[in-house]
């Protein structure tokens, strides 16, 4: 019962008793107590017992109340925690160490430091903020980029989170601007990002505009912009930016040939071979690719001049081939050369 109810229940019974006695006897009765002397009515006598059972009853319904209060409070703040905590496990964030009142739901909760909860079907009836997260993952999963500042996220979802990742490389599909910022921002977005980021650029940038982060780019974004070439005029490309972009990426043997191959098209035999004569001279990596070069361009004198000064343990394929050519035999270089294996002979791969 409420206790203004019960207040005033008591109130309107203690009067009416007290006026149904003072009407039947109106007259008075004094009470000696130690000394003193109490002289009431008759009808206050009959209300007073009432009204002390009026007060305990109060006190006891108030700390009674207050007690349930308190116990049902702490209840709501540990669901309000158990709810926390299948919001963070749903969005694939670790779950924070929370205190739970209830033992119970404590060691229930605890489960979730090392579990994840993953949806297979949808769910009728649940809490708004459940249906928050549950929402919010539906979007990404379907390639929909959501603002997760919007919805106070961004600070929850840390580095690494698979959701984050995902709503990340959601944007960069609709948002040019951002491509560009995750290229500048580098570690502060997780390697697989920085690679979608960069293909983006590759597949739409021109090498006057990708020249500022020539530094940033990677053997294969690199291909992507020289394969667009043929299909897209020359999109700004000339030897000294060409220069800019292998000294930023620093290739391998491998990346060095496969680089060599598309450039063939692009520059003039001497073009191609002055750029890769001055880098077999600052790097083993690149001598692959020079030496393949000679060959393609059918400068046999030349690469046997280039075997002569190497180790005779090197570059054994290409001194077969060598041999091969010197008898005047119809082998040609991909008979024996394979770019994308070939450098597995050496050391500079």
């Amino acid at each position: 019962m409420r206790l203004g109810l019960f207040t005033f229940v008591s109130v309107i019974l203690m009067i009416a008793v007290g006026s149904a006695v003072y009407g039947l006897n109106a007259e008075s009765y004094i009470l000696h107590f130690f000394g003193f002397e109490l002289n009431y009515p008759i009808a206050v006598w009959v209300v007073l017992p009432m009204f002390v059972l009026f007060v305990l009853s109060f006190m006891h319904i108030t700390i009674f109340g207050y007690k349930n209060h308190c116990s049902f409070s702490r209840w709501d703040k540990d669901m309000e925690s158990f709810e926390d905590a299948i919001f963070a496990s749903l969005l694939g964030e670790p779950i924070k160490e929370k205190r739970y009142f209830n033992e119970t739901m404590k060691v229930t909760a605890s489960v979730l430091t090392k579990a994840k909860i993953e949806m297979i079907d949808d769910v009728e009836e649940m809490t708004p903020k459940i249906a928050k997260a549950l929402n919010i993952i539906k979007k990404i999963q379907s390639g929909e980029y959501v603002d997760l500042k919007e919805h106070k996220l961004h600070k929850m979802l840390q580095d690494g989170n698979p959701y984050l990742i995902q709503n990340r490389l959601n944007r960069l599909q609709h948002d040019d601007r951002f491509v560009e910022e995750v290229i500048k921002g580098g570690k502060l977005y997780s390697e697989l990002v920085q690679k979608k980021a960069l293909e983006i650029y590759a597949s739409k940038a021109n090498f006057i505009q990708a020249r500022t982060f020539a530094k940033l780019f990677d053997v294969e974004s690199f291909l992507t912009m020289l394969y667009r070439i043929n299909k897209e005029s020359e999109m700004g490309l000339t030897i000294p930016i060409f220069k800019e972009f292998l000294d930023g990426i620093k290739p391998s043997c491998s990346g060095f040939l496969r680089i060599a191959e598309v450039s063939k098209k692009l520059f003039t035999p001497n073009e191609n071979l002055a750029i890769f004569f001055s880098y077999q001279i600052q790097t083993p990596k690149a001598q692959y690719a020079y030496l393949y070069l000679l060959f393609e361009y059918e400068l046999i004198e030349d690469a046997g001049k280039f075997l002569d000064d190497q180790d005779k343990k090197d570059f054994v394929r290409f001194r077969v081939l060598y041999t091969l050519k010197k008898s005047n035999t119809k082998y040609k270089l991909e008979d024996l050369i394979d770019i994308y294996t070939i450098c597995q002979e050496t050391k500079t791969r």
